[in-house]
């Protein structure tokens, strides 16, 4: 598998980003590794926060909230997808697939040996995340859905979701950072918007995030829809504590939260949550907000 990796003075004095790299090696799946980068924060000892991100954002997106999650003593892995941030990059749009992606994480997982986790997924992270629940429910402690799916492909998404495929496909230069500037309403200053930018030096980058739209299962035979489906019936047997937290101005998730509420056993109760002033990446527009209810949701569910 051709990879790239973006070189290391890219992530030199990024704005409000003082954290140390970690990294690993997991199986490419052709006889092959990738190295894939992690932040580790907090008590190494504490249970951890696992925060997933999406597409195309990396570990940066959870920069607010890190801080407060290891103040108060718990332990933050923020781990960059394969494709984004610090991690290598497959060259080749067909070498990411849905199922890879599933694979890449669950080996993190695995090789840090977590257990006791509080998931906290976004985006893609959710799309990742809720299959690796399904699939080793034992580790995970808690859940918190943040304005992510877990489509079967037998309800649409949406116009929303369906122009941001288009745009995605289409855009003759894909901008990570202005495309998360445009998923805020507090919006991104310049440095921030460069920090985005920042693992992406040229297009041959960006096969990951021009990939991953379509990879989305958009009917019921597509590739990932059976193995969600799957998912569905392990999630709607567990009694793991979910709680769902959306952007209230995000477009492209708008009521997806109920169906979570609806079909996982350990939402019933929850205090879940509309964020206002929220949009799609509520990581940047309420990060401060967001890890006080990550903190108060684990002292509630011990």
């Amino acid at each position: 598998m051709k990879t790239l990796r973006t070189p290391e003075d890219r992530f030199r004095d990024l704005a409000d980003f003082p954290f140390a790299p970690n990294y690993l090696q997991v199986d490419d799946s052709e006889s092959g590794s990738l190295r894939i980068h992690y932040l580790d924060e907090g008590p190494a000892q504490a249970a951890p926060v696992l925060a997933l991100h999406g597409e195309p954002t990396w570990c940066y997106l959870y920069r607010h909230m890190i801080p407060r999650l290891a103040t108060a003593g718990h332990r933050v892995i923020a781990p960059d997808l394969v494709g984004f941030g610090r991690s290598d990059k497959p060259a080749r749009r067909e070498d990411h697939t849905y199922a890879r992606h599933v694979a890449w994480t669950g080996a993190v997982i695995r090789q840090l040996d977590l257990t006791g986790i509080t998931l906290f997924c976004q985006d893609w992270g959710g799309l990742i995340g809720l299959r690796l629940w399904a699939d080793m429910p034992e580790r995970f402690a808690r859940i918190v859905v943040a304005n992510t799916a877990l489509p079967t492909g037998e309800q649409p998404l949406g116009e929303a979701f369906g122009k941001w495929r288009d745009y995605s496909q289409t855009v003759p230069e894909f901008r990570a950072g202005r495309i998360v500037h445009g998923g805020t309403v507090s919006k991104l200053t310049e440095d921030e918007v460069a920090a985005y930018d920042a693992p992406f030096p040229d297009e041959s980058y960006k096969a990951g995030p021009r990939q991953m739209p379509l990879l989305v299962p958009m009917s019921p035979g597509d590739p990932g829809a059976e193995e969600n489906r799957a998912a569905w019936r392990v999630i709607r047997t567990l009694d793991t504590p979910v709680l769902t937290a959306f952007g209230e101005a995000d477009q492209v998730m708008a009521g997806i939260d109920a169906v979570f509420q609806e079909q996982c056993p350990g939402a019933a109760g929850q205090p879940h949550r509309l964020i206002p002033a929220a949009g799609h990446f509520l990581q940047e527009d309420a990060g401060d907000a967001l890890a006080d209810l990550v903190i108060d949701f684990i002292v509630r569910t011990r």
